[in-house]
């Protein structure tokens, strides 16, 4: 194994064995005795080597294989075909030692102990992970450094607002000084204020401990916040893995156009310079109603991420 790498995928492939149902009550007498299934491929050889210290952006659209992608490299799921390394281990042969350097905080899913204050939840996990004493404290004075925790120590985590309880799940996951950091959707649901928070301890965290963060989410606040590099799945099979300036640089051509038509609101237009003039669309939409206002922007990484699943989509039909 290179030591460069945490994570080494070549070659996986997950398949699952569905079976065929049948509508209606006697379709769900015979199913229990069919031996009738087909097989599904969720992840569809998938190659990738993750350096330590990378925050990677792992995204694709719902079902596209990025769950069972992350439930392998934690050990949860073994794969059909293929080979994956997390720290030179194989996680599914190795799960315990596995687990012992990764955090995962997975959507809702809190490991915290819902009634106790959370100075408590961290003496338990301190316990769970031996950790040392003087590790321990060092992690609780950079967590002193990064963010505002004396407010929420000796707080029950059952009182805390959602925003506080995934601040202090984030922190909860990396005490333990994973190699490792698995966060799925981390700042869903927050606002503008606390996702902000969670992105500066995210990066402050991964910059002083030098952790390896894999990044599951629809949010790409959080990718052009977080993220050097993005990794884009859809049907299981890998359509982009590269940093994320030569993303934006490869959609290049495109760029958005804001016109506020006759002062009753924005309307949005992706405009791809290649095969449309902006100043003819502008000319389009003057001529139909007056134009108040226009704004032109470089294409978002939300926009160029939806053209890729677009494109992908395409091939596949």
């Amino acid at each position: 194994m290179n030591e460069e790498n945490a994570i080494v995928m070549k070659n996986v492939v997950k398949n699952f064995k569905v079976l065929n149902r049948h509508e209606g009550l006697k379709g769900s007498l015979k199913d229990l005795f069919s031996h009738d299934y087909k097989t599904v491929t969720a992840v569809n050889n998938i190659s990738i080597d993750i350096k330590h210290g990378e925050i990677v952006g792992y995204l694709g659209p719902n079902g596209a294989g990025k769950s069972t992608t992350i439930k392998m490299m934690t050990g949860v799921l073994e794969p059909t075909s293929g080979e994956i390394l997390v720290n030179g281990n194989i996680p599914y042969k190795n799960r315990t030692k596995n687990a012992e350097n990764i955090g995962v905080v997975f959507g809702q899913r809190s490991q915290l102990w819902w009634s106790l204050p959370l100075i408590e939840s961290f003496k338990l996990l301190k316990e769970i992970y031996m950790i040392p004493d003087s590790n321990y404290n060092e992690m609780l004075d950079l967590y002193r450094s990064l963010a505002d925790i004396e407010g929420l120590l000796h707080k029950p985590v059952r009182q805390m607002s959602l925003g506080q309880r995934t601040l202090s799940d984030i922190l909860a996951a990396f005490l333990h000084n994973p190699s490792i950091v698995f966060l799925d959707e981390p700042t869903i649901g927050l606002d503008v204020s606390m996702k902000a928070k969670i992105r500066d301890l995210i990066k402050g965290l991964n910059k002083v401990k030098n952790t390896t963060v894999i990044l599951t989410t629809h949010d790409m606040g959080d990718v052009d916040a977080l993220c050097r590099r993005i990794v884009i799945i859809d049907r299981g099979s890998m359509i982009y893995d590269n940093d994320i300036e030569h993303l934006k640089n490869y959609f290049g051509a495109y760029r958005t156009l804001r016109l506020n038509i006759d002062g009753t609101g924005w309307k949005e237009i992706v405009v791809d310079e290649t095969k449309t003039d902006v100043m003819s669309v502008i000319a389009r939409y003057q001529t139909s109603g007056g134009i108040k206002d226009i704004k032109l922007e470089e294409i978002s990484t939300e926009e160029v991420i939806k053209k890729i699943y677009e494109a992908a989509a395409a091939r596949s039909a």
